[in-house]
C-alpha cells in the first residue's frame, strides 16, 4: 500500500527561477491548476545579472510584475559598452531599435538576482500558482509514452506524487530530468569556456549615458564582464579558454586577480577598489560556460525551457531571455492544448521551432562578434576565428539549428554558412568602428548588420505584445504555415489571410 501523498493539477513546473515563474505565471491566467516545485528556499544566489528588455517589458509585462520590478530600483541599462573588435576606443551598444518602443521600454536592468527571481516566484503565487519551495522531483512520471506527472519530497521529507497533463522542466543544466524527452545533449567546441568571477565594493562607472551598462573587455586571454549593480557592489569576470581551467583551480581570488591585471580598462576601473570578502558575494567562483543545444526540446506531455534545453556564450546577456521567451512560448502552446484550440502536435512544433530559432540566431551573432576581435598574438582568440572553426563544429552547428525539428532550411549549406558568417562579422566590426569614431551614442550604424537585426526581431515583437496587448498588429508567421501569438499574447493563433 503507498503512503505517498497523491494529487492532480494541470501543469507541473519544476524549476523556480526567471523561465519557471514565467511559465507557470502565464499559465495560470488562464484559469489554470498550476503546481511549482522549486527545491531550494528563496531568495538564493544565482549568476547571470544583465537582463534584456524583452525579459523585462516583454514577458515580464504580460505578467503584470514590470512595475514592481521598476520599484525595486535596480540598475537601469541602455545597452552595452564594448573594447572589442579591431577599434581601440570602447563603442555602445543601444536597445533604442524600434521608434514604438522608444522611451522606458528601450531599457533593461542590471538585477541582483536573489531580489529578481524572489520578485517573479512571489508574484507568481500571487497569481494563483501553488509554489511549493523546498521540494525536489525525484522521479518522472510516464504512462506509455507520455509523460504524465512527477514524484518528489516536500521539505518534510514526505514523499508526494503530482499528476499534470503536462510538466514543464525549467530546473536548468545540472538536472536530469530533461532526459525524458529522449534525443541528447550536444556540446559546442566553438564556445567551451570558464568564468572566473567575483564581486568588487564598487568601482569606476562609464559616462552617462551609458553609467549603467554592461561593460565587456577583450583581452588577450579571454574577455571581462563589468556590471554596476549598484553604486556599492559591480559583478566582474573574466571568460577563458578551457585550456585554462587549471590555473583557477587553485587560488581562484588570486588568479581573478592576475587575469584583471591583463585587461587594461578593467584594471583601471578597479584601481583601489575591494573585492567583497564576506557574506553572499563574498566568494571568487567559477562556473563552466559550455554551450550546448539539445536535440528534442519535448515529448508529449513534457517540454523543456531555459538551460533544461539550451545554452549560449553570456557576452551578450542571453541567459534570462532564452528562459523567458521558451517560457511564453511552452505556456502559449500548453493554454492552446487545454483550451481545446489547436492539437498538441500543432503547438509544440511552433514551440520548438521558434525557441530553436531564437538560439540559433543569438550563435550566430556570437561567432560573428567573436570574429570581430583581431589579436594575431593570443591563442585565445586565433582558436575563435570563424575561418579556422572545424568542419565538424561547423556541421554540429548545422545539424542543431538547420534540421528538420528547427525548420532552418536556409542553414544546409557549410561554404555558404561559413561565409556568411565572415561577411556579418565584418558588417559588425565596420559599424562598431564607426560608432566608436564618431564618439556618440547613435549605434545606426550598428544596426545595419542583419545579424543584430535578427538579434532583435523576436525582443521587439514580444515587448510590442505587451505593450500594446490587443491594439497590436501582430506578427507575420515566422514558419511557412506557421502560428501567431494570440491578441492578449497568452495563446497561439492562425495569421488572418
Amino acid at each position: 500500500m503507498s503512503t505517498s501523498v497523491e494529487e492532480t493539477f494541470d501543469v507541473v513546473v519544476v524549476g523556480g527561477g526567471p523561465g519557471g515563474s514565467s511559465a507557470a505565471g502565464l499559465i495560470v491566467k488562464q484559469g489554470h491548476r498550476v503546481l511549482l516545485l522549486e527545491k531550494e528556499k528563496f531568495p538564493r544566489y544565482q549568476i547571470g545579472e544583465s537582463l534584456l528588455p524583452a525579459t523585462v517589458h516583454g514577458v515580464c509585462g504580460l505578467l503584470g510584475v514590470s512595475d514592481e520590478i521598476d520599484a525595486q530600483g535596480f540598475t537601469p541599462k541602455a545597452g552595452g559598452t564594448f573594447r572589442w573588435g579591431s577599434s581601440p576606443e570602447p563603442w555602445s551598444f543601444v536597445f533604442a531599435l524600434s521608434p514604438k518602443l522608444a522611451g522606458p521600454t528601450s531599457k533593461a536592468y542590471q538585477v541582483e538576482r536573489m531580489k529578481f527571481d524572489d520578485i517573479l516566484l512571489k508574484h507568481a503565487a500571487k497569481l494563483g500558482v501553488d509554489v511549493r519551495e523546498e521540494c525536489a522531483v525525484t522521479k518522472v512520471l510516464e504512462t506509455g509514452d507520455r509523460v504524465s506527472g512527477v514524484e518528489y519530497t516536500d521539505e518534510h521529507g514526505t514523499k508526494r506524487i503530482a499528476h499534470a497533463r503536462y510538466v514543464i522542466d525549467a530546473s536548468g543544466n545540472r538536472s536530469r530530468i530533461n532526459n525524458h524527452v529522449g534525443g541528447e545533449r550536444v556540446y559546442s567546441d566553438f564556445f567551451r569556456n570558464i568564468a572566473l568571477f567575483g564581486y568588487f565594493e564598487g568601482g569606476e562607472r562609464l559616462p552617462e549615458p551609458n553609467r549603467g551598462n554592461i561593460f565587456c573587455e577583450a583581452f588577450s586571454d579571454g574577455w571581462f564582464w563589468y556590471i554596476p549593480l549598484a553604486d556599492n557592489l559591480t559583478s566582474v569576470g573574466a571568460v577563458v579558454s578551457r585550456d585554462r581551467a587549471s590555473e583557477v583551480q587553485g587560488d581562484q581570488a588570486q588568479a581573478l586577480e592576475k587575469l584583471i591585471a591583463k585587461a587594461p580598462r578593467i584594471s583601471k576601473m578597479l584601481d583601489g577598489v575591494k573585492r567583497v570578502t564576506e557574506g553572499t558575494y563574498g566568494e571568487v567562483r567559477v562556473r563552466k560556460d559550455y554551450s550546448y543545444l539539445n536535440t528534442r526540446f519535448w515529448k508529449p506531455g513534457m517540454a523543456l525551457i531555459g538551460d533544461a534545453a539550451c545554452f549560449i556564450d553570456p557576452v551578450f546577456s542571453s541567459g534570462v531571455h532564452l528562459a523567458t521567451y521558451s517560457a511564453l512560448l511552452a505556456a502559449r502552446s500548453i493554454n492552446s492544448v487545454l483550451a481545446g484550440e489547436f492539437d498538441e502536435e500543432t503547438c509544440f512544433e511552433e514551440f520548438e521551432k521558434r525557441y530553436r530559432r531564437e538560439y540559433h540566431v543569438f550563435y550566430e551573432f556570437l561567432v560573428s562578434f567573436y570574429e570581430t576581435h583581431t589579436d594575431i598574438d593570443s591563442y585565445y582568440w586565433s582558436a575563435k576565428k570563424v575561418n579556422r572553426t572545424s568542419d565538424s563544429e561547423l556541421e554540429c552547428f548545422l545539424d542543431l539549428v538547420g534540421g528538420v525539428a528547427s525548420g532552418e532550411t536556409a542553414f544546409v549549406n557549410a561554404d555558404a554558412t561559413r561565409e556568411r558568417l565572415q561577411k556579418a562579422a565584418e558588417a559588425l566590426d565596420s559599424g562598431a568602428n564607426i560608432v566608436s569614431a564618431n564618439g556618440g551614442d547613435d549605434a545606426l550604424p550598428l544596426y545595419k548588420s542583419e545579424v543584430i537585426g535578427n538579434l532583435m526581431d523576436q525582443s521587439v515583437e514580444v515587448q510590442a505584445q505587451a505593450a500594446f496587448g490587443s491594439e497590436y498588429e501582430s506578427e507575420a508567421p515566422l514558419f511557412a504555415g506557421g502560428l501567431i501569438g494570440s491578441p492578449d499574447g497568452l495563446r497561439w493563433a492562425r495569421p488572418v489571410d
